[in-house]
């Protein structure tokens, strides 16, 4: 333990601004607040507000030494304040707009209130690379936080190989084709072969001067200037592309499946310090709880996709024509510009096998008895917590990384499947049979029970990667005086 008269570390956390990455680094905060560090956890205003409406008035109280602070994101409050902000808006009026506050919010935390030690580190969302200036001139270290897989932050890297070779931007939309799409990429390094359309579908534009274009290229070329960078992975799921990171960035960590890491430790404020954006509906586990091991199919597209009037109701149709058990969590703003609905006559067919919820919490979902089987986005978040329950894959992937890690779910580590973007109920209802009944849904099975178990050993306080790299993320980067321990 430190001695008294040597303050805390200091960590300020700042995520992109979306669900899917405020829970990864909630949780590396929560990890780094066990082991002694004060946390200072920054929201934008409009997500302060959203986790006061979701989580009650008193749920970013935090503790003394685990505090929420926000700054603007520098755009207008949306229409409906429950929906998603736009991602490419969101992502280039962060970049524009972000610096300034962030940087003004360093100073306060600076000023030498006695209940807050200085700021000894910033540790930022890789799409929020202002906080790495900020922290610079402040003069501590900014280290990024990518909450994607390996594979897909080593094909986001190589973006600017994709420009000068003329892969991107497209000539016309007519190169949005299936053909084009399939072309073959051999030349990013731990990747033996890939296709174009594997690769996170952010570099698919036919504008050379499109803005999220610029974005990209930016955060891309700043990668390289953290003092060190952490992956939400672990070393036997990627171990090829994580010895090509190695060789191209300062210190790499990979520290994943950090909810899995936070699991191994008794943190007794992990209830009071969340991060769910929508309420969450707690009859979820009352209905899994009455259903037989292994029986429901979850479904849950994450907190960005969206779907047509269209591909809603053939997922509707496909499940129920599955005749499986299901929970779908279908979010307000889950349809493009419209609130979700579902024919009466789906609502009367499912009625004894299927639940509806707007959103769940979804680790504890995966990890319980009942849950058979996942329709999914893909997203990196849920493929990790698919993986750490044992839980083989439907994918569905629908925007940026989500296609490399549907491309790796199902051709590399192979447990998962891929359903067409061009939704059809006669293929939903056939591949949630398969996973559900069939016998390729119980070799896939087998295979995520493999890498479950690795994830579990990664984990292990008993020299797993994960674990030994969160103490070497500590003692080499984040400790201002490295003869201090904080247990």
């Amino acid at each position: 333990m430190a001695t008294a008269t040597v303050e805390k570390p200091h960590a300020v956390c700042i995520p992109y601004p979306t669900q899917g990455h405020i829970s990864p680094m909630l949780n590396l905060a929560k990890l780094l607040h066990h082991r002694g560090f004060h946390i200072t956890f920054v929201h934008s205003h409009f997500n302060y507000a959203r986790l006061l409406k979701s989580r009650g008035p008193s749920s970013l109280g935090g503790l003394p030494d685990f505090r929420f602070e926000s700054i603007p994101d520098g755009l207008p409050p949306p229409d409906n304040p429950d929906a998603t902000q736009d991602i490419i808006a969101l992502s280039i009026s962060t970049a524009n707009n972000c610096f300034i506050p962030f940087r003004n919010l360093l100073a306060k935390l600076n000023s030498g209130a006695p209940e807050i030690p200085p700021v000894t580190c910033v540790i930022y969302d890789g799409l929020m690379s202002f906080a790495l200036e900020a922290a610079q001139q402040v003069g501590v270290p900014g280290v990024a936080f990518w909450t994607v897989s390996a594979c897909s932050f080593i094909c986001l890297l190589h973006f600017p190989h994709l420009l000068e070779r003329g892969f991107t931007p497209f000539k016309d939309v007519s190169c949005l084709t299936k053909g084009n799409l399939d072309t073959i990429i051999d030349w990013i390094p731990g990747i033996p072969k890939i296709r174009l359309r594997d690769i996170p579908s952010s570099t698919r534009t036919t504008d050379p001067n499109e803005a999220f274009l610029e974005f990209i290229k930016g955060e891309i070329s700043r990668a390289y200037k953290a003092s060190a960078s952490i992956l939400n992975t672990f070393d036997a799921l990627e171990r090829d592309v994580l010895d090509s990171l190695s060789s191209m960035l300062n210190r790499l960590y990979t520290m994943g499946p950090m909810h899995l890491l936070l699991n191994q430790i008794q943190y007794e404020d992990t209830k009071l310090i969340g991060s769910n954006l929508w309420k969450e509906e707690p009859g979820c586990f009352q209905w899994l709880d009455s259903k037989k091991p292994r029986s429901v199919v979850y479904v849950n597209f994450g907190s960005i996709t969206v779907l047509s009037p269209k591909q809603l109701v053939e997922f509707a149709w496909g499940l129920a024509n599955s005749m499986q058990t299901f929970l779908w969590i279908i979010r307000p703003d889950l349809v493009m510009g419209e609130t979700a609905f579902l024919p009466p006559e789906f609502i009367t067919e499912i009625k004894d096998r299927g639940m509806l919820a707007g959103w769940c919490a979804q680790e504890q979902v995966l990890i319980h008895s009942s849950v058979g089987g996942f329709l999914t986005h893909s997203g990196w978040n849920s493929t990790l917590e698919s993986v750490c329950g044992g839980v083989p894959m439907i994918c569905w992937p629908f925007f940026s990384d989500q296609h490399t890690n549907c491309y790796y779910s199902c051709e590399h580590w192979g447990f998962g499947t891929e359903i067409a973007y061009d939704v059809k109920r006669e293929e939903v209802e056939r591949v949630v049979r398969e996973l559900m009944e069939g016998e390729k849904g119980k070799e896939m099975k087998k295979k995520v029970m493999k890498w479950k178990r690795k994830a579990e050993e990664a984990t292990s306080p008993c020299e797993g990667s994960s674990y030994s790299n969160l103490n070497k993320l500590i003692q080499e980067i984040l400790l201002p005086n490295k003869s201090i321990t904080f247990n």
